[in-house]
Parts: C-alpha cells; sequence; structure tokens
C-alpha cells in the first residue's frame, strides 16, 4: 500500500490510478501487487507509516551512536529477532516474529536469480535520420515511425523503444560512451541502406563486377584528392538494379569517352538510351595557333630590316 507520491503514482484515480512504468517493472519483476491509497486520503495507510517508523525511530535508533552499514544491519537483525519480534502487537496482541513464521514466511515467493535492473524512462520524438537521442547517444527505429514520439526504456545494458502505447519496437545493446551511435538496418528506409552499407571499400569490387569501364570511373571518383564522392558512387552503382550490367557499362563507357562522369549525365545516357550508340569519333586536335608573319616581318621596318610587302599581307 502507497499513498500516492510521483515516484510511484503518476496520476491518481479511484479505478484506475496510473502507475510509473519504473515501479511498474520493479513490481513485475519482484512480483508484488500495488495497492494505492484513494486520492487526498493518505491517512489509509498511516498505521505504516506513523506506527512502524516510529516505533524503530524510538526503539532501535534511539540513543545509538553512528556505526557502519555493515555494523547497523547485523545489529538491527538480532534487534528484530529479539526485541521487535517477540515483543505484543498492539493490534493483533501476537509476536510479530511468531506470527510471521505461521502465516506470513509459507506465502511469499524466491528472490528472482537476478535483481531489478533500475531503468529510466524518456519520452522522445524519432527524427527524420531514424534515431532517438537518449543520454548523448542515438538509438534507431522504424523509418514509419519518423516524426511520432516515443517511449524509451533505458537500462544499464539494453534501450527498449516502444510506441506510444508501449508496444516495443526496437531494442538496442546500451551505448557505452556519449555520440555512439546504435543502428539497425532494416530500421532505415530501402533507398538509404546502400549509403551506409557500401563503403569506399566495397565500391570498387562491386565496379569491377559490371565491368572494366564502371571501374574506371568508380576508380577516378573515388581518387578525387578534394571532393568525396561516394555518395556519387553509390548512386552509379545503384543504376545496375534498373537497367542491368550491361546497359550500365556502356554507359560509363560513353561517359569515359566524352569525359564526363556524372552521375546526372550516365543516368541521361540510359534514360535516353545513348549507350547503344555508336560514339562519334573524337574531334581532331586543333593545331596550336602560330603568327602568319614571322617577327621580322611583322617589325623589320621599324629596326631597319625587311619591309612591309604587299605579298605577306
Amino acid at each position: 500500500m502507497l499513498d500516492n507520491l510521483k515516484a510511484g503514482i503518476t496520476k491518481a484515480c479511484f479505478d484506475d490510478p496510473q502507475i510509473q512504468a519504473t515501479y511498474r517493472e520493479c513490481a513485475e519483476h519482484y512480483g508484488f501487487l500495488l495497492a494505492p491509497c484513494a486520492p487526498r486520503t493518505p491517512e489509509h495507510k498511516g498505521k505504516v507509516e506513523q506506527g512502524g517508523v516510529h516505533y524503530v525511530k524510538r526503539n532501535f535508533l534511539g540513543g545509538r551512536t553512528p556505526t557502519t552499514l555493515a555494523q547497523a544491519n547485523a545489529e538491527v537483525r538480532g534487534w528484530c529477532r529479539t526485541t521487535a519480534g517477540l515483543r505484543r502487537h498492539g493490534t493483533t496482541k501476537e509476536a510479530p516474529l511468531e506470527r510471521f513464521i505461521a502465516s506470513e514466511q509459507p506465502q511469499l515467493a524466491p528472490v528472482p536469480s537476478t535483481p531489478y535492473d533500475l531503468a529510466v524512462w524518456k519520452r522522445v520524438a524519432l527524427h527524420r535520420d531514424c534515431h532517438v537521442v537518449f543520454e548523448q547517444a542515438f538509438y534507431s527505429a522504424p523509418f514509419r515511425l519518423v516524426g511520432q514520439r516515443l517511449w524509451v526504456r533505458g537500462g544499464s545494458q539494453e534501450v527498449r523503444l516502444y510506441t506510444a502505447d508501449y508496444q516495443l519496437v526496437a531494442t538496442h545493446a546500451r551505448g557505452q560512451r556519449p555520440g555512439a551511435r546504435q543502428t539497425h538496418p532494416d530500421h532505415l528506409p530501402p533507398e538509404k541502406l546502400p549509403q551506409l552499407l557500401w563503403t569506399r571499400e566495397m565500391c570498387p569490387a562491386m565496379a569491377t563486377e559490371v565491368g572494366p569501364a564502371t571501374a574506371v570511373v568508380v576508380g577516378q571518383l573515388l581518387a578525387d584528392p578534394v571532393v568525396d564522392r561516394h555518395s556519387r558512387v553509390v548512386r552509379i552503382l545503384r543504376l545496375r538494379e534498373t537497367v542491368g550490367y550491361t546497359r550500365l557499362e556502356a554507359a560509363c563507357a560513353r561517359a569515359l569517352r566524352y569525359d564526363d562522369l556524372t552521375y546526372a549525365t550516365i543516368k541521361r545516357i540510359l534514360a535516353q538510351g545513348l549507350e547503344a550508340e555508336e560514339c562519334a569519333p573524337a574531334p581532331a586536335a586543333v593545331p596550336a595557333r602560330t603568327f602568319v608573319r614571322t617577327a621580322a616581318e611583322l617589325l623589320g621596318h621599324i629596326f631597319g630590316g625587311a619591309t612591309w610587302s604587299s605579298s605577306t599581307n
């Protein structure tokens, strides 16, 4: 029996009081029932708070000097089995220890093999990147819930995510440092998975499977010393899922021919079916421009040399 303190009861009610989530879990773990007092009637458990607490304070603690916790535990155990346990109780008119052994102890269940993992509950929002933020770490949840507010249960070893109606949607190992990111790939939209899973080290091998031209395109893009081209490479490689290996290889070969390796160009080649056309021959190299007349012919009359003539005009 408990009064309606916020640590145990989040909303007092005659018929359906709302139990604080962590306290409810503790009750489920150890197997005890909660009986909250009716609203605004804390005196319903007054005998426990006033009688029992005052008896311990005045009898066991009264006049005792401070001791260590281990010594205090040993002393209070002996006090319970002698002084407190063998007295005549004012209400039951029986010795509390004898009543406990006879009627209460047989009803007790064994203590669980593991202690209760004290958890923290928090209401958080699922952001556009499919992650929530809890205790300075990031945890993923299904992308269909983006924008909704979820419940986070943070234990010492794992973190669980629940919907507003307490449906479990994700379980993660607890992040051990600020900034840790726990992500389940199946929580992300399908179109976002390649960029997450296809690393820079994997892309060249995937391009080689398509063909030599694709391998050259990917190699040149990843070799850029200034700009990170990884996302462009991923988009190019994803085209093989829609057009196939043969067409993508031909499109990359055409892009190499014209030295235009942008994703937009390769996609436009495929959209217009240009990869099947024979490439036009490369334009002839333009010779370097030279003077029509030599310097002597042009300026010789100034320095007393050759003069301007109509034949050189």
